[in-house]
């Protein structure tokens, strides 16, 4: 699946983000990266399925485009120096919904998940349920499993909170959190290891009671 040129080609790219170099080496992109990132993003998918069946998307479905959007940006480097997938039930379509986060770069793994993209209503939800719930929650994170792999919940916080939380975040101080997810920057060699579709899973295993929760709170 993915060799050393994946994350040699990936380093060089950081040290070269030009349309002159990207172009030069496009066909060394293809064969080295593109199409392996996609076997080994539909084999952890594979992985996935078995504890997650309603997963239908296709690595297609999931992975992010290398162009970067520069419309908007003081950074007008024309490529991201990483590859990324979104695995939920339908990839990019519906990021908003709880899943799991796969980041490779020269330097960095990344695996996790958790309930990232969360609109007002959705976030009123999930804190209302923890708040409903506390208990359970604090289990969850606190799971051997789950902090050996990813420590904690992270995400930015809210400074004032809504009223109907202001009391309960003083005992559960992860209320005031507006993003729920979790984590993990492992050694980037690791994808090197013929069994990282079964690594990379059993990371997105650890998290799966926590986004669980979170579903169900959301409806």
């Amino acid at each position: 699946m993915l060799n050393n040129d994946f994350l040699q080609f990936l380093y060089e790219l950081s040290q070269n983000n030009n349309r002159d170099w990207f172009e030069k080496n496009k066909k060394r992109y293809e064969s080295s990266v593109k199409k392996p990132f996609e076997e080994t993003v539909g084999a952890v998918l594979e992985r996935i399925r078995s504890f997650e069946p309603g997963f239908t998307a296709t690595p297609k479905d999931c992975i992010f485009r290398i162009y970067r959007d520069t419309r908007f940006s003081a950074d007008k480097t024309p490529y991201k120096t990483h590859v990324g997938a979104v695995l939920t039930s339908q990839g990019r379509k519906n990021m908003d919904q709880p899943g799991y986060y796969l980041h490779i770069e020269f330097g960095n793994l990344m695996l996790g998940g958790g309930a990232y993209f969360l609109d007002k209503e959705p976030l009123r939800k999930v804190r209302t349920a923890i708040m409903q719930d506390p208990g359970t929650f604090r289990d969850l994170v606190g799971s051997k499993d789950f902090v050996e792999k990813f420590a904690e919940i992270k995400g930015e916080k809210n400074k004032v909170m809504p009223p109907e939380f202001k009391e309960a975040v003083k005992s559960e101080p992860m209320l005031a959190h507006k993003q729920f997810y979790f984590m993990a920057e492992i050694d980037p060699e690791n994808v090197l290891r013929p069994d990282f579709p079964d690594f990379a899973a059993s990371y997105f295993k650890a998290g799966k009671p926590l986004n669980d929760f979170f579903r169900a709170a959301i409806g």
